[in-house]
């Protein structure tokens, strides 16, 4: 669940405008944790690399 569609008890208003400290509160708890898929492509493509390096390395 997301919390652009949450209203909040508190105030009355959308969750993710944050009007009152329940609201900013709940919306940092639910904002999104851990890497974002374009970190996680940039960690691939470094990984990648580095593999690749090693085995130019060990070729010569």
């Amino acid at each position: 669940m997301t919390y652009d569609r949450l209203v909040c008890a508190n105030c009355a208003a959308p969750v993710a405008e944050g009007r009152c400290p329940v609201c900013r509160a709940n919306r940092e708890r639910l904002a999104p944790q851990g890497l974002s898929p374009a970190m996680l492509l940039t960690l691939a493509i470094a990984l990648l690399a580095a593999i690749a390096l090693l085995a130019a390395v060990q070729a010569a």
